[in-house]
């Protein structure tokens, strides 16, 4: 079982919903935390809200990093190893998605998705791995459903949770035996920005509402079980019961499960 007691925890994407969240529920586990996010505004937020807390000094940082910049991350990181004397988890959760048939989507659309889901997330890890091995430390990568299983009108953002699934999976066999652990959690739908901010077939923000299937859960109830998860040293955290229900359909029965995802989804990339 791992404790977080006084140990440091750097959190990509942290002034979004599930990053704010996952900063909380780490420094009340006593964490140190360094809040990495490119939107300048919302990070100064999240630190007014930290502040409030009355946390010693020297618990929480924030700091600007844009996770698709590979210098940019190296900063980050060097920033919370000189700070705070190394990393002992890294949370990858920066993120965004986009909402559109494949056919009608500029390319750049989906270069940017995966620039941001899958490439920010192996900068990160790059520049961390260093302290991360010397602390026997963890990397726990924000995946979601989409990261085994197809899902309509996203085929952006399910190519870059599939990869995550194949880099992180096997980083872990390289690293498991210096004691680093991989955790891969895998969300259905939070109620978060991210869909309000998915991107269209042109770049600007997706015409269609986002249909969901099975509710949504809260930010906070994620990253409770996120701490959980990594404290008992899992390897993928299937969240939720529609997660658990995808899981296994998608495998067993696939056209069942993706007959189901067309139904329910399908209108999403339907002409405005």
């Amino acid at each position: 079982m791992r404790s977080f007691w006084g140990r440091t925890v750097v959190i990509t994407g942290a002034a979004g919903g599930l990053g704010t969240a996952l900063v909380h529920a780490f420094l009340a586990e006593g964490a140190r935390v360094l809040a990495l996010d490119r939107d300048l505004a919302s990070l100064g937020q999240l630190q007014t809200q930290c502040e409030q807390k009355s946390l010693p000094a020297d618990q929480f940082m924030t700091a600007a990093c844009d996770v698709t910049v590979e210098s940019s991350c190296r900063d980050a990181i060097t920033l919370a190893c000189s700070q705070f004397g190394g990393i002992d988890v890294l949370i990858n959760n920066a993120g965004i998605s986009h909402r559109s048939a494949f056919a009608d989507t500029q390319v750049e659309v989906l270069r940017r998705v995966m620039d941001v889901n899958f490439f920010g997330a192996l900068h990160c890890t790059h520049a961390a791995l260093p302290s991360l091995r010397q602390r026997q430390g963890l990397i726990i990568t924000i995946s979601s459903v989409a990261g085994f299983a197809p899902l309509i009108g996203r085929t952006g953002y399910a190519a870059s949770k599939h990869a995550l699934h194949g880099f992180f999976d096997s980083l872990r066999t390289e690293v498991e035996d210096e004691g680093v652990g991989v955790l891969l959690v895998c969300p259905s739908f939070i109620d978060t920005g991210i869909d309000r901010a998915a991107l269209g077939a042109d770049g600007q923000p997706a015409a269609h509402a986002r249909k969901t299937t099975g509710g949504q859960t809260t930010p906070a109830t994620v990253a409770q079980a996120v701490v959980q998860a990594a404290r008992s040293n899992q390897r993928q955290l299937l969240f939720s019961t529609t997660s658990k229900l995808a899981w296994w359909l998608s495998r067993i029965w696939p056209t069942r499960y993706a007959a189901i995802m067309k139904r329910r989804l399908a209108s999403e990339i339907l002409p405005p």
